[in-house]
């Protein structure tokens, strides 16, 4: 199944002009299986979810954006909003109570790494990044940064032995799909999603 692990949407996430509605054409055009909606700081509501989804074929699953001192962080698995800035330790603390599963988003977006950009830190300094302690997973691929970024979220996380996802980071509709997440099984429910991301049973694609 490719789904699209990181997508925003409008007025959820301010910072997006994605009509939900839009998602579910798009996401079939272009041969998505699903996609998991990501605001910022908002967990949406499961009966809006279902609402959305309708009889279209197309899974929908949620997770959050949160915002913490170190760096953004995708969740799933986490009933909860969290509201202002908070450390990623403190995250770590509850993703962790609740069974949850995170992943740190395009964690070197606006670096630049000796060997792969210009001279600025080496991959060794990179791998120390805080945000990389305490969390499950590393966002590789995103659609809203550099090919030399996504580059170095692949060599460390690799360094570190952590698992590896990807997902558009959609604020534009035309944007959705550009790194997919492939995983093994067919998804139905967030549980069979949680399970999915902890086994590390996916690949990463794109759909476009």
């Amino acid at each position: 199944m490719r789904i699209d692990l990181h997508v925003h949407t409008s007025p959820r996430s301010p910072c997006s002009n994605i009509n939900p509605a839009e998602l579910i054409e798009e996401a079939k055009r272009i041969g998505l299986d699903g996609f998991c909606l990501t605001e910022h700081q908002v967990l949406w509501n499961w009966d809006d979810i279902v609402q959305l989804a309708g009889d279209h074929g197309i899974r929908i699953f949620r997770g959050n954006e949160i915002t913490t001192a170190q760096g953004d962080v995708l969740v799933f698995g986490l009933d909860q909003d969290i509201q202002g800035i908070i450390t990623i330790q403190e995250l770590h603390q509850i993703v962790k109570s609740d069974g949850g599963f995170s992943i740190a988003a395009h964690p070197f977006r606006g670096f630049k790494v000796f060997g792969v950009g210009q001279l600025g830190m080496t991959l060794d300094q990179a791998g120390k990044k805080k945000i990389l302690q305490f969390v499950d997973a590393v966002e590789i691929r995103n659609g809203r940064v550099t090919e030399s970024e996504n580059e170095v979220a692949g060599q460390v996380a690799e360094k570190l032995g952590l698992l590896k996802t990807a997902g558009s980071d959609a604020h534009e509709i035309g944007t959705l799909g550009t790194w997919v997440t492939v995983f093994e099984k067919d998804l139905n429910t967030e549980a069979d999603l949680l399970r999915e991301l902890k086994a590390g049973n996916f690949t990463i694609g794109s759909a476009r």
